[in-house]
């Protein structure tokens, strides 16, 4: 498989995060390196060609590889990149509107539910208490994958393109599962 994004060169990982941090690649927050290896580690678990496109977001073209690359950088394992994929095509159907969404003064951002199967084989995401909170790696993992996505493949950053006021906190990640042997309504 040859990837087809853009490399950079850094001498260590440190180095590495400096500069995605000052190309504001980030969040704010550290990430993952998206080498290479890991990439493919990423991809190898989705059997798509990364060059397929998963949809625009804004002029931004969103495809498995860019997913990939930022869901590696949000600490995703393998298992969570079909939830992220998901979400991302979700995002970029124009029903959605995400352009409005990250463009309004507003704090909002998407909210990511999963049911189904998926909530347990992606780590399981967390559903009922502390589920938007702290100690649940898939939750974390899959919401900031988005948001990077938005930032990256889109080019939404705070006051370009992303002009919410203040922002708010759950734009850095908001994922959970839907808790559906306790909720007296269908999934």
């Amino acid at each position: 498989m040859t990837l087809l994004s853009t490399r950079h060169q850094a001498p260590d990982e440190a180095s590495a995060l400096e500069l995605f941090h000052m190309r504001e690649w980030t969040d704010g927050l550290p990430v993952v390196i998206p080498t290479e290896e890991r990439v493919q580690a990423l991809l190898a678990g989705v059997g798509i060609d990364p060059d397929v496109t998963v949809g625009m977001i804004g002029a931004g073209q969103a495809t498995v590889e860019k997913v990939a690359i930022n869901a590696v950088m949000a600490g995703c394992r393998p298992e969570h990149l079909p939830v992220v994929l998901a979400a991302v095509r979700v995002v970029t159907d124009p029903e959605f509107d995400i352009d409005n969404m990250q463009s309004t003064t507003h704090g909002m951002g998407p909210v990511i539910i999963v049911n189904g199967p998926a909530r347990e084989v992606c780590g399981p995401i967390a559903s009922g208490w502390g589920a938007f909170g702290p100690g649940h790696r898939a939750n974390a993992s899959i919401g900031r994958a988005l948001r990077l996505c938005l930032m990256n493949i889109s080019g939404a950053r705070p006051g370009h393109g992303d002009m919410a006021a203040l922002g708010q906190p759950g734009k850095f990640t908001c994922c959970l599962a839907e808790d559906e042997e306790s909720s007296p309504f269908p999934p």
